[in-house]
């Protein structure tokens, strides 16, 4: 079964079965479900990934997770016709990357 999401611009964004499955498998993620699409939706700030172009990391804090006060990194890919999700984690800081938005 697939999930559409929505990201920040609009653009509908694919959750698999399967990849939301493998995310809150992480004991640390299992009651963020909402909080991903949350993101997704309204980030705080999008950077292009240094490593691959066509992925974009998603960030939004949040106070008291299970492990903590942590950046949430909602991960996508974007194809010409597609656009899909590959992973969600906590993290302490935000990634090296061009910054997409907010703009300055």
């Amino acid at each position: 079964m697939t999930k559409r999401l929505t990201d920040y611009r609009g653009f509908p964004v694919r959750l698999t079965e399967e990849r939301l499955i493998h995310i809150l498998g992480h004991p640390e993620m299992a009651t963020l479900q909402e909080r991903i699409e949350e993101t997704l939706q309204h980030p705080e700030q999008v950077r292009k990934s240094n490593t691959d172009s066509q992925v974009i990391l998603n960030y939004r804090y949040y106070l008291n997770t299970l492990v903590g006060d942590k950046w949430l990194c909602v991960v996508t890919k974007y194809l010409d016709n597609d656009a899909f999700l590959l992973t969600a984690y906590l993290t302490d800081r935000i990634k090296q990357g061009e910054l997409l938005w907010p703009l300055t």
